[in-house]
């Protein structure tokens, strides 16, 4: 683990943010060294030289991945959103199948298995959703965090609800991957975009599928899904790939130029101080909260905090140059590596005034 020096000397040598933002639940800073990346990927294109590079920089960012999640890398494939991952396994599911997942979770997780039109999709909230698997159901899909207000699932009591009764899970780590701690291995399947607190550029997205795909069918399968891409070009596959690379879709090359220096970053960073660093802040924010009479919705151990009835604030407060977001009129602030205490107390005080 880094040491608290360490972990600051990195974040003021990466982050230069020209506000005080709070909205990483939206969007991730870049780190200097992804956007120096991003601009010598340009310039391979504009000056016409090799690419082999980028196809480098796609398996190192798999590999990154795989071990933040703590799966083989050989069970990562790579897609250009959660949306895409979430179709696949509906896809996979036979007519009338039972789909456990959370209220108001984020469209990208529930939207897909709703359009199929013959699932059975039911809703409970999210801290029923372990105690709401039942026999029948054959799948749950639910978020790691709660994009609209930070809650953290249950997930070891989920897993183990799931297994009792022969359903499978699939969690999206999107609200949570950077910050909290991962084991994606303990569920069938997972995935996540790189844009938010993985501090990648957008344009990909991680799923992470059982060493024997769990009965999914590549839909979605090009030439990049080829157990060798190069002679897949033309013509039906031969052979698909014998790993999770059968899912990917075409490569974002330019996206996972730059995301390979971020989760690179994350890295040497290490989740567990991110952890303890980013719910720090989002506890000083609760705790500041309380005493301008101010009640956020329950997150305990989140780095995401919601706080009821201040959504209409936020344009007010991006002009006063601090970022949050409006959601559902819940003004939401997502604290991460680049925050610091006086981050939070300015919040505060714009707050109070």
């Amino acid at each position: 683990m880094e040491t608290t020096e360490t972990f600051e000397s990195l974040v003021r040598a990466e982050f230069t943010p020209k506000s005080t933002y709070l909205n990483t639940a939206s969007n991730g800073l870049l780190p200097a060294r992804t956007v120096a990346a991003l601009h010598e990927a340009a310039l391979l294109r504009a000056e016409g030289r090799p690419l082999t590079s980028l196809y480098e920089d796609v398996e190192a960012s798999r590999a990154a991945y795989a071990r933040l999640a703590g799966v083989p890398a050989s069970r990562v494939a790579v897609g250009a959103s959660v949306a895409a991952h979430s179709g696949v396994i509906a896809a996979s599911l036979p007519a009338g199948a039972e789909v456990l997942t959370a209220e108001d979770d984020f469209t990208s997780v529930l939207n897909p298995f709703h359009v199929r039109g013959d699932l059975k999709v039911r809703s409970v909230p999210l801290e029923r959703i372990a105690e709401s698997v039942r026999p029948g159901t054959a799948l749950v899909a639910v978020s790691a965090a709660q994009s609209a207000d930070g809650r953290v699932a249950d997930l070891p009591a989920l897993r183990a609800a799931a297994r009792d009764h022969g359903a499978r899970t699939y969690v999206d780590f999107s609200q949570s991957a950077g910050w909290l701690p991962m084991d994606a291995d303990a569920h069938d399947f997972s995935a996540s975009v790189s844009f938010k607190w993985l501090l990648g550029p957008h344009g990909t997205a991680f799923l992470v599928v059982p060493e024997d795909f769990g009965g999914l069918t590549p839909l979605l399968a090009g030439w990049v899904a080829g157990e060798r891409p190069w002679d897949s070009c033309y013509g039906p596959v031969s052979e698909l790939a014998r790993s999770a690379r059968r899912f990917d879709l075409t490569h974002a090359l330019f996206t996972f130029a730059g995301l390979r220096r971020s989760l690179d970053l994350v890295e040497e960073l290490g989740v567990d101080a991110v952890h303890a660093h980013d719910v720090a802040l989002a506890d000083r924010f609760r705790a500041g909260l309380d005493a301008l009479g101010h009640r956020p919705l329950p997150a305990p151990g989140s780095a995401i905090v919601s706080v009821p009835g201040l959504g209409g604030r936020q344009p007010a407060l991006s002009r006063a140059g601090i970022e949050v977001s409006d959601r559902a009129g819940n003004l939401r602030a997502a604290f991460h590596v680049y925050n610091t205490a006086a981050d939070v107390d300015r919040l505060l005080d714009v707050l109070g005034g």
